[in-house]
């Protein structure tokens, strides 16, 4: 009766819709098979993954600052390193969306500089407290030096961001003593080898309004820059040009503009030929957009940028082997864009941007392999935001205090160590296929463990099918019959404290034991308990079951 009263033509889509739903959940459950091999060696694992950043540098020594910063010390036993901007910027030192200030410098009545260091070196003081390494970002302009120095602030987000600290100085002398003076200060109160070990990178994004002068007034800002760094300290790492994805026109004739004034063009600082470049950086960001209702990303249009500038570079003998640090490295470009204003996203609260993470590390380490393994930073913008509410969607690493499923898979990369091994999945897609759905792994083995991190990608933040993953692995010592499994995992009910928090109602005022179950749901989880696994040969064979979205550790060791 039901057929009867439905016509052929109405029937007929429906049939086939169904059809081929039922075909692509099937597709999507076949198995997914990974062989590790560990015997086989892709070269050193670069740990590119322990920088980050943020806007506002005043956030770092207040409340819930000073506790994340130990948190992000603590991922690695090898230095991680911090960004942010406004390190120079004239203010009384208060916060607000995408603005900080430390007025390091100001005139007198006379034109005469006047240094004021107290409150950068609280904010380097808690980096030095909490173990973490600056990666200096040299900007921007006191309103002193500006040549445009009014308006200075910005209203961001009901007026324009470039505002007077955006622009060239009016005195490219007293700007390079400034430099200088900052530099020795850093060198007196830290210790040269502390110094040594920082990166220091002029300005930020020059390409865009970040900066309102031209290109060769970047240079020759760069120019008196380095050479004031490398007074102070010969040692000392500089680079630049923090420029925006290389994807774009633009950016990638900036970046190419640079390198090549590096390598050939006249010092305007002192009239040789080139300048001293000691790393190289640049800026990689995806895309975002609200389809149906749910965020979906683009994680092709960041890998681009990244190829694109690696092959910019590549192009530069004498530039080539430089150190490369990509210090921004996001989904999309606005940390301080909440989902209020922008509901796409809200794919920032949840494991997606985890698996994102992990699919892009292993981009970018791919990417780092092919073009001579020079990279040794991929910087991702998140820190926190002090005073807001809770999972406002922010892109941030947690939220007044409570970790997000993302700062969770920089734990997992913590764990890892050691050589990077051969890890090869069935699935053979072309990468744009890959940039839709993407199930991969990254593999390490050192002298008493193998390392998988293994991820369930797509692009879309909606419900879908688990995926069944199969993981063989080979060349493990000969002597171990039984190998203990540890087992990781970031999903909707691991290593979330998101979930737990929309469980709970979502409260802005949590009581003391919700906030205390909050904290410890945002740290690192287990699935299951340790086990063993059994050995022949070598070989062994791991099967789990991968969410959409979700991130696995699996570690076995002997």
């Amino acid at each position: 009766m039901i057929f009867k009263s439905v016509s052929r033509q109405t029937l007929f889509p429906l049939v086939v819709a169904a059809v081929l739903l039922a075909a692509s959940a099937a597709c999507a459950q076949d198995a997914v098979t990974i062989r590790v091999s560990a015997d086989k060696s892709l070269g050193s694992w670069k740990p590119i993954w322990r920088f980050f950043g943020y806007d506002e540098p005043n956030y770092t020594y207040m409340a819930h600052g000073k506790p994340l910063l130990a948190e992000l010390s603590a991922l690695s036993a090898d230095p991680v390193y911090v960004r942010t901007h406004n390190l120079l910027t004239s203010g009384n030192g208060e916060p607000a969306l995408k603005w900080g200030s430390t007025n390091a410098y100001t005139e007198d009545a006379n034109g005469r500089p006047v240094y004021d260091w107290t409150i950068l070196d609280r904010i380097f003081d808690s980096y030095r407290d909490a173990g973490v390494r600056p990666f200096v970002e040299i900007g921007f302009m006191p309103q002193a030096l500006s040549t445009h120095p009014e308006p200075y602030q910005h209203t961001w987000p009901k007026g324009p961001l470039g505002t007077g600290w955006a622009y060239p100085p009016n005195d490219y002398e007293k700007w390079s003593k400034l430099v200088e003076e900052w530099v020795r200060h850093s060198v007196q109160r830290y210790g040269r080898a502390q110094v040594e070990s920082w990166y220091w990178e002029l300005w930020n994004e020059p390409d865009i309004f970040y900066w309102h002068g031209t290109p060769e007034d970047y240079f020759k800002l760069y120019d008196f820059t380095a050479a004031a760094v490398k007074r102070a300290l010969p040692s000392a790492r500089v680079g630049g040009p923090a420029t925006t994805g290389a994807s774009a026109k633009r950016a990638g004739e900036y970046l190419r503009q640079f390198l090549e004034h590096c390598n050939t063009g006249k010092n305007y600082a002192t009239g040789k030929t080139g300048c001293p470049l000691d790393f190289i950086s640049y800026h990689a960001k995806g895309r975002i957009a609200l389809v149906d209702g749910h965020p979906r990303m683009d994680i092709a249009k960041q890998t681009a940028d990244v190829q694109q500038g690696l092959e910019i570079i590549a192009a530069f003998p004498k530039s080539k082997t430089l150190p490369i640090v990509l210090s921004e490295s996001d989904p999309e470009g606005c940390a301080a864009c909440s989902v209020r204003q922008n509901p796409e996203n809200s794919y920032r609260n949840g494991p997606l941007y985890a698996a994102y993470t992990a699919a892009m590390l292993a981009n970018i380490a791919d990417l780092s392999q092919q073009y001579g393994n020079h990279v040794e930073g991929m910087l991702t913008w998140a820190f926190e935001f002090e005073g807001q509410p809770y999972f406002s969607g922010f892109r941030t690493l947690a939220t007044n205090g409570i970790d997000k499923p993302v700062l969770n898979v920089f734990r997992m990369a913590g764990l890892m160590h050691g050589v990077r091994v051969q890890a090869a999945g069935s699935d053979t897609s072309a990468p744009e296929a890959r940039a839709v759905s993407d199930v991969r792994a990254l593999a390490t083995r050192s002298d008493r463990d193998v390392s998988v991190l293994v991820w369930n990608y797509y692009r879309d933040d909606a419900p879908g099918p688990d995926q069944k993953v199969t993981i063989d692995i080979a060349g493990l010592p000969q002597g171990p019959t039984r190998l203990l499994l540890t087992h990781y995992r970031i999903d909707q009910s691991h290593s979330n404290a998101y979930a737990l928090w929309q469980q709970q109602g979502s409260p802005q005022e949590p009581t003391p034991e919700q906030y205390a179950a909050l904290v410890a749901a945002g740290q690192l989880q287990t699935l299951e308990s340790p086990r063993w696994v059994d050995v022949s040969g070598g070989k062994t064979r791991i099967q789990l079951v991968l969410p959409r979205e979700a991130v696995s550790l699996l570690q076995l060791r002997w």
